[in-house]
């Protein structure tokens, strides 16, 4: 049996969820896919994720969220994290931290589908051993889903690359997220595992990683804080495709996805559900 999966890259603030509750369904349809994964972290605000964001992206037709190093910038996550089976924060956060380190769904042709995340170490608060995390839960899950996924949130190319080799034939998919900018370097590793370094960002393009170019670059020029409110220009959606064969549980397929929106030039409008902009000092 052969199965589709779609990888969508970090979803930042309203205009990333907007072209997914616009367009999400009819590209499962299109592409016939069988599981959406989504990097989320971003989703409330440009840093985080709050519950009512958790609930609309199911609506719209995501099956798996993973999350990264802001997975606990919005409070009301946590009691998502403890309590439900899709969605992910980090393996290699503090073994107290909430969450179960991995999430699953299962298909409607019957396979399940679980995924890992992780986060990087260089570059990027401290963090356990991912490496240690990955082959602790590659080990535990095996035998208790059909396919892995691994979402690796982290900041170096030369760490991405390494993780996809650590893991190579023992997952189906080890994609990098985090740096919001989509890699050309998306491959079947040599024992099977579709990788690639960065699956670029869901949101508006025409910007500074989804923020305001004009605030990010004042923070930068001035070194001081300053409120990175989201861009709206320039919508696009990107990520990957990849065909995993559910015998060998590994990938026999991956391209890049990349979908443009229409033109959105209304100011955003931050509600409930956002938050307001915050001072992020540099930090996206």
């Amino acid at each position: 049996m052969k199965l589709n999966i779609l990888c969508i890259g970090d979803v930042v603030g309203r205009p990333g969820r907007r072209i997914i509750a616009d367009h999400l369904r009819n590209i499962v349809k299109e592409h016939e896919i069988d599981c959406v994964i989504v990097n989320a972290e971003n989703a409330a605000g440009g840093s985080g994720l709050t519950p009512q964001i958790y609930d609309k992206l199911l609506k719209y037709g995501v099956h798996l969220i993973t999350l990264g190093d802001h997975a606990f910038r919005k409070r009301g996550i946590i009691e998502v994290l403890e309590q439900k089976q899709n969605i992910v924060a980090p393996a290699n956060f503090s073994e107290h931290a909430a969450g179960r380190g991995y999430a699953v769904y299962e298909t409607a042709k019957g396979q399940t589908i679980g995924v890992i995340a992780l986060v990087g170490r260089l570059f990027m608060k401290p963090a356990d051993c991912p490496y240690a995390a990955a082959d602790r839960l590659v080990s535990k899950l095996k035998h208790q889903v059909d396919l892995l996924v691994v979402d690796f949130h982290a900041e170096a190319s030369s760490e991405k690359i390494a993780m996809g080799y650590h893991l190579d034939g023992r997952v189906a998919c080890c994609f990098g997220t985090h740096t919001h900018v989509a890699t050309a370097d998306e491959r079947i590793l040599p024992n099977g595992t579709a990788y690639i370094s960065d699956l670029g960002m869901t949101g508006a393009h025409d910007s500074i990683l989804g923020r305001k170019k004009e605030a990010v670059l004042k923070s930068f020029r001035t070194a001081m804080p300053v409120p990175f409110e989201i861009a709206t220009e320039d919508v696009q959606m990107n990520g990957i495709i990849i065909r995993v064969d559910s015998h060998t549980k590994l990938a026999e397929h991956i391209e890049r996805f990349r979908f443009t929106g229409p033109a959105q030039s209304d100011p955003v409008q931050y509600d409930s559900d956002d938050g307001k902009p915050e001072y992020l000092n540099n930090q996206f």
